[in-house]
């Protein structure tokens, strides 16, 4: 009889050989307590967080915490219905107003995860017959939403104008077609150039769908992500998004000016047959993203912060992903997995924790440490931050 788990052996046998170098199982740490957006109790000792997707700190948000209190006292604990049925609440009406505010768009659908929002609106509007056109380093989310909905794939080389628009070409003029792009690619954390993507897209009769989830609340003017920042924002179909990130919470969302979008609500099945997000939640979320709204301070604060941390390490004299900060994600290069997971337990040991990122999530089967910085994140810290990475680096012998 065929194990079906037989499929796996390669990753198991290359995890139980790092395990047996004395390596902590990176992707298994424990928080036995959080202190503050950037702090937490890890191994028994405190700290720095590098690796959480907190960019504006909202976690510990004041106003955030206790709405969330209050709509667990007033609602309870949770819906158990979905969102057609029982599961719509006011707080889920009051954070889609928030979202359609914060983007200035008409209309706004709220999702479970991030991960469903995508694969939700993505196999609900490319079918059968049509084509999604996306980057080759789309999230997993994407290419799930493109298998779900059976549409016909089709790649093209990481932020390659060109490719894109080659691409495009050589489809048939009066098929359904749907570009998806993302913002800031969280690997790496590189900025799509979306102004030029979308005027080839457009020209080729294609509709266009941008995940925003690493820039939303960070990036642009109003903080409405890359988009917005290259003056494209009108001429985006959809505009996918987390609450993971920014927020600081869990959910997913959907902004669209589309005339026809609410008729997504009946159609959607991630959506029809999901419970949804508990009152807690939405109350947080819906707070949250109306003080991102005037959170051009701690936005300021955030670009300091990763300037500083990505001129450090490159003087340090350790590879990044990118020549210059796009984003709040910092992408240190690793030789190898076996030295970046190396890398990544001598960083613990100094009170660093940050992402460990390996294949095959990763583009070019590179491993990386991910540093993903926080608007909390103090100047005081970020030198610590640089302290331990020269200390881990010269121990592991990555750096001289």
């Amino acid at each position: 009889m065929t194990d079906l788990f037989s499929k796996f052996d390669p990753l198991i046998q290359q995890r139980e050989a790092l395990l047996a170098t004395g390596v902590k199982d990176p992707f298994s740490l424990v928080m036995e307590e959080v202190k503050s957006p950037t702090v937490a109790i890890c191994n028994g000792r405190e700290t720095i967080l590098l690796g959480t997707y907190n960019y504006m700190g909202m976690t510990f948000d004041d106003d955030v915490i206790a709405a969330g209190k209050k709509a667990l006292e007033e609602f309870g604990s949770g819906t158990t219905g979905s969102r057609v049925l029982n599961g719509t609440y006011q707080g889920h009406r009051d954070v889609e107003q928030a979202l359609k505010d914060f983007y200035a768009m008409d209309h706004a659908m709220v999702f479970s995860t991030g991960y469903q929002a995508n694969l939700g609106i993505i196999s609900t509007i490319a079918g059968k017959g049509d084509y999604i056109i996306l980057d080759i380093d789309s999230h997993a989310s994407i290419y799930d939403g493109c298998k779900m909905g059976d549409a016909e794939i089709v790649a093209f080389r990481h932020n390659d104008i060109e490719a894109l628009e080659k691409r495009l070409k050589r489809l048939p003029p009066e098929a359904g077609k749907l570009v998806v792009l993302e913002g800031v690619y969280s690997m790496l954390g590189d900025v799509a150039p979306l102004k030029e993507m979308i005027r080839v897209s457009k020209e080729a009769g294609a509709m266009i769908l941008v995940d925003e989830a690493h820039s939303m609340g960070f990036i642009g003017p109003n903080g409405r992500g890359v988009a917005e920042d290259q003056g494209v924002l009108d001429q985006v179909d959809f505009v996918i998004g987390t609450f993971s990130k920014s927020v600081g919470t869990v959910g997913g969302f959907c902004v669209s000016n589309h005339p026809k979008f609410e008729i997504l609500r009946l159609v959607c099945r991630p959506y029809v047959f999901t419970a949804s997000l508990p009152p807690s939640v939405v109350a947080t979320a819906a707070t949250s993203i109306r003080k991102l709204m005037h959170g051009s301070n701690k936005r300021a604060h955030l670009w300091e912060n990763s300037r500083k941390l990505h001129g450090g390490l490159k003087a340090l004299g350790f590879t990044l992903g990118t020549d210059e900060p796009q984003s709040a994600i910092i992408a240190v290069i690793m030789p190898d997995l076996e030295r970046g997971a190396a890398m990544w337990e001598a960083l613990l040991a100094e009170g660093l924790y940050v992402n460990l990122a390996r294949p095959p999530a990763t583009p070019a089967n590179m491993t990386l440490l991910r540093c993903s910085l926080c608007a909390e994140h103090s100047s005081e810290q970020v030198d610590q931050i640089l302290g331990m990475f020269a200390a881990a680096g010269r121990k592991v012998g990555i750096i001289g």
